[in-house]
């Protein structure tokens, strides 16, 4: 009753609310914000004032939805718009691409550092268990040399010598009355030295 006899011209008066309402809703809004992601809460924000207004002035009308169907920019600003879109496309497509290369970088790094982390833990492991051999040797060697000191040191002796002779190429003695090396023996020639073929006084 009240939409027939209350109101005059009730279809526009809800017009002239509609345009009234969503012009200052859209006024208070980014454009392209209204454009873009802002088009269901512009439709919310003008559903409740219109009918706030339309209650007010007792039209019988209860809204049940309002809904932005077609959306353009005025042609003055449509190249600014369009601009806007491109950059925020752009921008979108930077973090798109920055969190592509977060994905793939990350992974990769921290298998990096996990392989960096196991090689050191491995490597102090094996410094410890060599550091661990040689102390126990080093105790079975003193353990040795308390009970047999001369035999120990002999047995040494011998071992350093097994290990260093099969590395020279040349042995030398050293005399202090001579002002010149005198080579005893050439592990790397299969003739004698000099030395050895003059000893029997032969030329």
């Amino acid at each position: 009753m009240r939409y027939l006899y209350q109101v005059r011209e009730s279809r526009q008066t809800i017009r002239d609310v509609a345009e009234a309402v969503m012009r200052r809703v859209v006024g208070n809004r980014l454009g392209s914000d209204v454009l873009t992601v802002g088009r269901v809460a512009v439709s919310t924000e003008v559903k409740v004032e219109m009918q706030k207004i339309l209650s007010a002035y007792e039209t019988g009308v209860r809204l049940v939805t309002v809904e932005l169907q077609d959306v353009t920019p005025p042609d003055t600003v449509k190249p600014a718009f369009n601009e806007v879109n491109e950059a925020r496309q752009d921008r979108e497509r930077t973090i798109n691409q920055a969190q592509e290369q977060a994905n793939r970088e990350i992974p990769k790094a921290r298998g990096e550092a996990t392989r960096t982390v196991t090689e050191a833990e491995g490597y102090a492991v094996e410094r410890v268990n060599r550091a661990n051999g040689e102390a126990t040797r080093f105790t079975a060697i003193l353990a040795q040399y308390l009970l047999a000191p001369e035999v120990t040191r002999r047995r040494l002796y011998l071992e350093s010598m097994g290990d260093i002779l099969p590395q020279a190429k040349a042995l030398y003695i050293v005399d202090s009355d001579q002002k010149s090396l005198l080579p005893l023996l050439r592990f790397d020639s299969p003739q004698l030295p000099a030395q050895s073929r003059t000893a029997g006084g032969q030329p």
